[in-house]
């Protein structure tokens, strides 16, 4: 299995006010940024989704065990798949943390949430929990995670700056927040990729700084079509 080796970083996060500058949504956050993009999980078919989410054509799936090892999930960790669709991961993480951890997957489709808690109950998951989260919560527990993963779905994040303030209540000290999304430069990215995630690394990126979290890592020798970076606390 491919070894994952992180490059940390030294470099100070930017002024506030030029990340501000970079995505003025952050400033009042009381609109979504992208209406409209979590239309297809207002009822969605599970097996169409589980079809385009859980098949080696798709990166993340086809990687999903080197992802997972670079996590270094520890039995008795809480983890929370932020975005968990078919529950992909939220299976994964589950036989890591083990019977004295607990996964929360954290959904904004209560098809998927609904799927999810059948699916542990039918395979005797019993260290999950499936939450349906709100447009602009997560609506986890406060200090209630160690690690917040969230994977090809910020893009998905109607109002980021609210929904990362849940995150971020909800980890505990030196908890992390993982972010795996689609790589979008012009140029080199997919048309689907240009119209349908709303903007590149560095913004994701500066919205979550400017939400109190500090860049510490990427994985950059894992994925292609996809980046990988780890924050912590501030």
């Amino acid at each position: 299995m491919k070894r994952c080796h992180r490059r940390l970083l030294i470099t100070a996060a930017l002024p506030l006010f030029v990340l501000l500058t970079m995505n003025p949504d952050l400033v009042a956050q009381e609109q979504s940024v992208n209406p409209g993009i979590n239309e297809a999980f207002v009822d969605p078919d599970v097996d169409e989704f589980k079809a385009k989410f859980e098949i080696e054509s798709r990166e993340v799936y086809a990687k999903r065990e080197d992802i997972v090892k670079s996590l270094s999930i520890q039995p008795g960790m809480a983890v929370a798949d932020i975005g968990a669709g078919t529950g992909l991961f939220t299976r994964l993480f589950s036989v890591e943390t083990g019977e004295s951890g607990k996964v929360f997957a954290i959904d904004i489709s209560d098809t998927f949430t609904d799927h999810i808690s059948k699916l542990a109950a039918d395979e005797g998951l019993k260290n999950i929990q499936a939450i349906q989260c709100e447009p602009d919560s997560t609506r986890l527990p406060p200090s209630s995670i160690d690690i917040a993963f969230v994977c090809d779905a910020y893009h998905h994040f109607e109002f980021p700056s609210k929904t990362l303030k849940s995150i971020y209540r909800a980890l505990r000290p030196d908890g992390k927040l993982v972010l795996i999304d689609f790589k979008r430069v012009d140029g080199v990215s997919s048309d689907w990729t240009m119209n349908h995630v709303r903007a590149g690394q560095e913004v994701f990126e500066s919205e979550i700084i400017v939400a109190g979290f500090k860049k510490s890592a990427d994985i950059d020798d894992l994925l292609e079509e996809n980046y990988m970076v780890f924050f912590t606390k501030e």
